[in-house]
């Protein structure tokens, strides 16, 4: 829940005009949180940050009673790529990244948590360990979260197990959290659609519910156990809309950050925030 006791959710927002833009256009679409890329989704480096812009947003969260940002790495990083250039880049943007992110104590950053491109699950696990004990810091403000995979190619973090072993193989593993997606659970195979509490099941008992610390809401374009990726707007997929009821009023999900990632414009994402706060019945 946000500062005010209502869902925590919000969607996607482009950075190119700012934090404060953004916070603003979170607002204007009802929503009380939002995601953004830490810098060119593709890559490369990062704007110069602007301070007084941050201190804008903080001040904007706290007057209309956001709850906790769930800040997206680039796609392209990979910290278990098997080219050595691609791994140290991946460690060095991840730990200015998070530098960054101080600036907005509290919050969390999602990232992918790579492809092994061959090696074997085995190597990326430890690669990614690896670049995480690198560039987490105890005493930093936030916390990381590995987001679940839906197992296209040779993607890691495609099943609960995956995740938790890189969660016990980091040295600072309590800095560490899990962000579920839920067309990538389903298309890697976990029925949230017939079983929510079940798949709620499995990963308290692999990983632990504590871990578990926000959500993208996501329809799917696919069945099932594809092993696609493919968004869809909420309620135009498999997993339709009474999966997105029983997301928002289960109590062990109700009060975590939610993001949409589906494909919309503004006015979309205003519409299904709509909707799912009707659902909270809010």
């Amino acid at each position: 829940m946000d500062q005010t006791g209502r869902l925590t959710v919000g969607c996607h927002l482009s950075a190119a005009k700012g934090f404060a833009a953004m916070g603003k256009t979170a607002t204007d679409i009802d929503a009380t949180t939002f995601a953004f890329f830490t810098r060119n989704p593709r890559g490369g480096n990062a704007k110069a940050l602007d301070e007084n812009d941050v201190a804008r947003l903080r001040e904007h969260m706290h007057e209309h009673g956001f709850g906790t940002l769930v800040a997206h790495a680039p796609y392209t990083l990979n910290l278990c790529s098997a080219k050595s250039s691609v791994v140290d880049f991946a460690r060095r943007a991840m730990s200015e990244d998070l530098e960054r992110m101080e600036y907005l104590p509290g919050n969390y950053y999602n990232f992918h948590p790579g492809s092994h491109v061959g090696q074997g699950a085995d190597v990326g696990i430890r690669l990614i360990c690896e670049g995480l004990d690198q560039v987490l810091v105890p005493g930093m403000q936030t916390t990381v979260l590995l987001e679940t995979m839906a197992g296209k190619g040779s993607e890691v973090g495609r099943t609960f197990e995956e995740l938790e072993r890189i969660i016990e193989g980091c040295k600072h593993g309590d800095l560490l959290g899990v962000c579920l997606d839920t067309c990538h659970v389903w298309d890697g195979g976990y029925d949230v659609r017939s079983d929510l509490d079940g798949v709620l099941d499995e990963f308290d008992r692999i990983i632990g519910i504590n871990r578990l610390k926000a959500l993208h809401l996501n329809d799917s374009k696919n069945p099932r156990n594809s092993h696609k990726d493919r968004h869809e707007k909420l309620g135009e997929g498999y997993l339709g809309w009474d999966t997105f009821e029983a997301v928002v009023t289960n109590p062990r999900l109700r009060d975590l950050p939610m993001i949409l990632e589906t494909p919309n414009k503004l006015d979309g994402y205003a519409t299904e925030i709509a909707r799912l706060r009707l659902f909270a019945d809010e």
